[in-house]
């Protein structure tokens, strides 16, 4: 895939309970990039695929698995990294 079919999001989600769900729904859309937990309570996430892809990752965010709590979501467009998979980060 070429990178003109790429694009990259950076994601802050406060409110949440989702770091695990995140990373197994990734990786079933074909997303590549890494989630991570912050300090504060917000979860932190690049995702990298199609515009398509990533626009269905961010809208799945909103509601997220059954014990989330999504309050905000801010999003803005970062520069592909081409990471090999989609990772939980410490």
């Amino acid at each position: 895939m070429s990178d003109e079919q790429l694009i990259a999001r950076h994601l802050i989600v406060q409110g949440v309970f989702y770091r695990d769900w995140k990373v197994k729904t990734a990786r079933e859309s074909g997303l590549v990039g890494w989630v991570r937990n912050l300090p504060d309570g917000t979860v932190e996430a690049h995702i990298e695929g199609t515009p398509g892809s990533v626009d269905c990752m961010v809208s799945a965010m909103h509601q997220g698995p059954p014990r989330a709590d999504p309050t905000r979501i801010e999003q803005a467009d970062a520069p592909i990294c081409k990471f090999p998979t989609f990772d939980r980060r410490a």
